[in-house]
């Protein structure tokens, strides 16, 4: 007989990840007015390495014997965190928060192209040539670019979210082919992975007028308590424990949330439109990711 309890934790935590990912992007654009995209990305991953930190410490997950692979740790960490939360935060700067929302749901359309590219045993077929269309229709669609010059979306804005998505999707592959092999635990992989961001970041980042985040109450609680322990720290580990009770494919669909809670917190607390581009926008996107992720037999 199955628990009922542990089925409603497991779906509390699923939307609870959903809303913290989607309420991202508002607290990245209130921070953006008052310090760069790298010091954002620098706090947040800051404020996020504790918990992850200490949960690892706590469940004895590292191991002096992982650090033969520091390699592929930096790699990842430079793809799936560094250029990936800071190609975020530097879109978000220039759009609006609940159009990079909507833009950041086409992660799964450049996981897929980048295995297609790398992987041998992802094949191209009909359908999911379709998804990547559906796809990369709804990135276009958002990006107005039939509109006056003064009034399009800003188009670097969308080249900086196009490039963080093409950057985790690389690093989906990158774990796939050299990580999963090892059979780390995935707490140990993100602590080192997030550890080894906070090095690199701490080198580039330009500490002067880093405190100017201070000067609004709702900025820096948003980056420190949002971004920081919530959307990175919590956030992880969160993921982890969805993982261990719904799977690793169902677990991941909680990529379908955050779009929409973007959007709608860009309308409640921005004043940002919601019309019916952004909506058809986020159709399009979800409608190739869908066709991406579903399987016919034999595939």
């Amino acid at each position: 007989m199955i628990n009922k309890n542990y089925i409603d934790k497991s779906y509390i935590a699923f939307a609870f990840l959903g809303i913290v990912w989607g309420t991202n992007f508002i607290f990245m654009r209130w921070s953006s007015e008052f310090i760069t995209p790298v010091q954002i990305v620098f706090l947040r991953v800051l404020c996020g390495f504790i918990p992850i930190l200490l949960f690892a410490c706590y469940k004895k997950a590292l191991r002096a014997a992982h650090l033969r692979y520091v390699h592929h740790f930096l790699v990842m960490a430079i793809l799936a965190t560094v250029l990936y939360y800071w190609a975020f935060a530097a879109g978000t700067s220039l759009l609006l928060s609940g159009v990079s929302g909507v833009l950041s749901g086409c992660i799964p359309l450049f996981s897929f192209i980048t295995a297609l590219l790398f992987l041998r045993q992802e094949k191209l077929t009909l359908r999911k040539s379709a998804g990547v269309l559906l796809g990369l229709a709804g990135v276009i669609l958002i990006s107005r670019p039939w509109e006056a010059s003064g009034q399009a979306i800003s188009y670097t804005g969308v080249g900086y979210m196009v490039l963080g998505a093409c950057s985790v999707g690389c690093s989906f592959v990158y774990a796939r082919k050299y990580l999963s092999p090892l059979n780390i635990p995935a707490l140990a992989l993100t602590t080192y992975q997030i550890g080894l961001s906070l090095v690199i970041l701490t080198l580039l980042t330009p500490f002067t007028g880093l405190s100017a985040i201070t000067a609004s109450v709702k900025a820096s609680l948003g980056l420190i308590l949002g971004l920081g322990l919530l959307g990175t720290g919590l956030a992880y580990l969160t993921y982890y424990f969805l993982i261990a009770r719904l799977g690793a494919v169902a677990a991941a669909s909680v990529s379908y949330i955050p779009p929409v809670v973007a959007l709608l917190c860009g309308y409640l607390f921005a004043d940002e439109p919601l019309g019916m581009l952004e909506i058809g926008s986020m159709v399009l996107i979800f409608s190739g990711v869908i066709l991406l992720q579903s399987r016919k037999q034999g595939e």
